[in-house]
């Protein structure tokens, strides 16, 4: 199995459920907070070097109207494959008869926090652009119930729920 695309509803990955899972090389999953459970769960997969997400997220992203913060949601999104190239993916070593759980759980984790944390951010601030600036602006030029019911619910985002778990190792 060289690409494994998990869909939306995945809450969970466990324990080493990826174990030696040598050509696994590509994985789509959902943008969900403490989904990976457990350090050794892409032990020993050494081809892993790429992680996608489903698309509720992508369409959040290229629905944000300014440019700037589309871009930077597209660099955070894309630099997990650029990590995944240097992190060990653990497995047994054989002269010790024992086994390092590798980085690449950890990776993914500590990803996954600072995509949901961005994300959640350029929706708060997209939420109050378009409260405090559009919506008053285009009241100006159309009636109130027009504004309300026709023009804006076109400019809210698609409505996904992305939180971040409190972690008691944030600072």
């Amino acid at each position: 199995m060289a690409d494994l695309k998990c869909g939306s509803r995945l809450e969970r990955i466990g324990k080493s459920v990826f174990w030696r899972c040598t050509s696994l090389e590509r994985i789509t999953i959902p943008l969900r907070d403490g989904m990976i459970t457990d350090d050794n769960a892409f032990r020993g997969c050494i081809a892993l070097k790429f992680v996608h997400l489903v698309e509720g997220v992508l369409q959040t992203v290229a629905a944000l109207h300014l440019e700037e913060w589309r871009k930077d949601m597209n660099e955070e999104t894309g630099a997990i494959n650029q990590i995944l190239l240097s992190a060990d993916p653990g497995g047994y070593r054989d002269d010790l008869f024992d086994y390092d759980g590798g980085e690449k759980a950890q990776a993914i984790r500590r990803w996954v926090r600072s995509v949901l944390r961005k994300i959640i951010h350029y929706k708060v601030e997209h939420q109050r652009i378009v409260d405090e600036k559009i919506a008053p602006t285009l009241q100006l030029a159309l009636p109130r119930e027009v504004v309300m019911n026709n023009v804006l619910p076109f400019m809210y985002l698609p409505s996904h729920t992305f939180e971040v778990l409190e972690d008691e190792n944030d600072a």
